[in-house]
Order: C-alpha cells, then structure tokens, then sequence
C-alpha cells in the first residue's frame, strides 16, 4: 500500500495539472469594448418619419476607419470557445448586428439595407462576413443560429438595419446577462406604438415580426399571450392588423 501512495498522488497531480491548463486554454469571451465604444460615439436617440428609433450615423461612421477592427474581432473568434447556451446566443447575436451594419457601409450611401441586394438576390442572402473561417449571410445567422436556439426573443434584438426594426442596442449582448437584456429589448420594443405595439380601433396592431415569425411564439402560448406577458394591459384584445414594415435606413 505503501508504494501506491506516491502513484495516487502523482495521478492526483496530473489530474490538477491538466484540469488547470484546460481552464487557461479556453479562450477569453469576445471583447466587445470597441464596437460599444463606437456605438457610444455613433448612435443616438431619434424620431424619423414618426418612428422613433435608435438613429446610427453611417456617415461618420464609415469616416472614422474603425469598424473594420470590429468585423475582423467577430471573423477571427474561435467558435468552438462558445460553450454555452447564453455564449452562443450573444455572440450569434453581435455578429448579426455587426454584420448588417457592415452590409451598409460597404454599400454607403444607400435608402435601405434592401438595396445592397436585387429581388433575385436579396441582400439576406448575400455574403455578409464569415463565422469561424466559413462564408455566411444574414439569413443564416438568423435562420440556421439564432432562430433554431428557441427564443422568440431574439426578434427584438436582431437589428436589420431598418427604421421599423428593433432599436440598435448601445451594449454587446453578454452571456452573463444576455437573458436580461433580451427582456429589456421585448419590452422596449413592445412599448414603442411607433412600431411594436399599439391600439387601434379597440383592436392591436403589431409589428409584422409577430405575422413573418409566428410561429417561434407557439411555445410562449402563441403571438397574443407572448405579447400579454410585457404589456399586460393589452391582454385580451385582437388583434386586428400589422403596423407597415418602414424599410428605410435607420441612420444617414
């Protein structure tokens, strides 16, 4: 028994060894600080044609030379570093936003994130970037990524790059506080009657997310109970249409 100590303590060691490096190997979670620092310097608050919206200047923007450095952090970040649910989520999230941002500038000055692409082609389908060294498009971070981990949420997060589309969030979503933040863009959203959610004619108009999305709200018990759930003083009421989808750019 005597000699067997030594060797259970030099497996022990192994086992600490190796158990440390994997922790250090892991790769540190994505550092968001410029693209919140240009985001910070880029983006205010602004009614456009009744809308009122998170207003991105595209102008400057492109000017300054630095998103660039943002796209190749989001291309050059291992994957197989996203370990979580909630890793996954904001990464996949970022990329979207960053990405259709992208798409503008590199087709600035355009009226809307449709022109960069034709009705044969549309823009969502185009290369937007690469993920892990493969090629991707808009459709599918949002399609084959994003939808496919469940949450309806998401819907208020993704960013088209569109006056009607959910606001351009000041933040990166984190994996910390991703769940947090997806309920604060809901019920952000839902708030704004300039394109989320209001009454009319005793009956609610929504955005047409809630019609092209429909059913990624099954499991929350369906459009009308999802939308209960953040406004609650709309529980009960028809819905009886869809507020027009503005297309238009949401900055100059």
């Amino acid at each position: 028994m005597a000699g067997k100590k030594p060797m259970i303590r030099l497996y022990l060691l192994l086992a600490f060894i190796l158990t440390a490096f994997a922790v250090t190997a892991r790769a540190a979670p994505p550092d968001w600080r410029q693209y919140e620092a240009l985001l910070e310097t880029h983006l205010t608050s602004r009614t456009e044609q009744g809308i009122s919206l998170s207003w991105l200047d595209y102008s400057a923007l492109a000017a300054s030379g630095q998103f660039d450095q943002v796209v190749n952090q989001v291309e050059s970040y291992p994957l197989d570093q996203l370990q979580t649910h909630n890793d996954k989520l904001a990464f996949y999230i970022n990329a979207y936003n960053i990405y259709a941002i992208k798409t503008v500038l590199a087709h600035w000055p355009l009226s809307s994130i449709k022109d960069a692409g034709a009705w044969y082609f549309p823009v969502w389908k185009k290369t937007a970037g690469s993920l892990g060294g493969k090629t991707v498009s808009l459709d599918n971070i949002e399609n084959d990524l994003i939808r496919p981990m469940g949450d309806p949420r998401i819907h208020f997060a993704i960013v088209c790059a569109s006056l009607s589309c959910p606001d351009l969030r000041p933040q990166a979503y984190v994996a910390s506080d991703v769940d947090k933040q997806l309920e604060e863009q809901t019920a952000m959203f839902l708030a704004n009657g300039s394109k989320g959610s209001r009454v009319e004619n005793g009956q609610l108009s929504l955005s047409k997310i809630f019609d092209w999305f429909a059913q990624d709200f099954s499991h929350s018990g369906g459009v009308q109970a999802f939308v209960s759930r953040y406004r609650p003083q709309l529980s009960g009421l028809p819905i009886g249409g869809y507020i027009s989808y503005n297309w238009d750019v949401n900055g100059e």
